[in-house]
């Protein structure tokens, strides 16, 4: 089932030149990684403001070492720690997943 435009009064069709007003733009791998790079820098700007705002020392102790570092800092440190340990994990099942791909081939 099909519907056909209908021409409104006065409107002729145009001949087409080949540019349409978002062709002539090219999504790249460079483009991306400029707006990644925008969005860290503006993530970095946060997380420097968060961790200027939170300067208050607090204790920390790990396995008979104690440190006292600004409380900022010791968020900064467990996101980073939870996102090597996701990295880890995810790198470890990337690797299952192709040995089994490769066994199957």
């Amino acid at each position: 089932m099909t519907t056909d435009a209908v021409p409104t009064a006065g409107s002729e069709p145009t001949p087409s030149t080949g540019k349409s007003k978002n062709k002539g733009v090219l999504k790249t791998r460079a483009g991306y990684a400029w707006i990644g790079l925008v969005f860290a820098a503006v993530l970095g700007i946060v997380l420097l403001i968060f961790i200027l705002q939170n300067l208050e020392q607090a204790s920390v102790s790990l396995f008979g070492w104690t440190w006292n570092l600004p409380i900022g800092v010791l968020v900064l440190l467990a996101v980073i720690s939870g996102a090597l340990v996701t990295a880890l994990v995810g790198g470890y099942r990337i690797l299952q997943l192709r040995r089994a791909a490769k066994k199957n081939v």
